[in-house]
């Protein structure tokens, strides 16, 4: 293994980095500071929280979450096979079944747990 095929990928970094510190001091510096009672005080929805921070959400928002990660990731996994799908063959093909039929589990046992229903 060659380190040196690494360099840019490291200078990169370094760079991004720098100048994303260098740009948030310029807006520090910069920028005007001006602090005030209503500026600082908490925000929700514009007006005063009605109660305590930490209340309970209801799980069906996760549920949904998880649902629409689970197909974002599909979409994002089934661009490359489709692009590739004359070169990889029928492995490849068996594959993307086997990942669809998981997916297809998943999306059965949400729906069987209720995370599609809104009340």
């Amino acid at each position: 293994m060659n380190l040196q095929e690494y360099f840019p990928v490291l200078l990169f970094i370094i760079v991004a980095t720098v100048i994303g510190f260098a740009l948030l001091g310029a807006g520090r510096l910069l920028g005007p500071h001006r602090p005030y009672a209503e500026k600082l005080s908490p925000y929700e929805c514009g007006f005063d929280a009605f109660s305590d921070s930490r209340m309970k959400f209801d799980v069906r928002y996760y549920l949904v979450a998880i649902l629409f990660i689970m197909f974002d990731l599909e979409i994002a996994f089934l661009f490359p096979w489709a692009i590739a799908n004359g070169a990889i063959g029928m492995v490849g093909f068996w594959t993307v079944l086997v990942f669809l039929g998981v997916l297809t589990v998943g999306f059965i046992y949400e729906w069987k747990k209720g995370a599609l229903d809104w009340e």
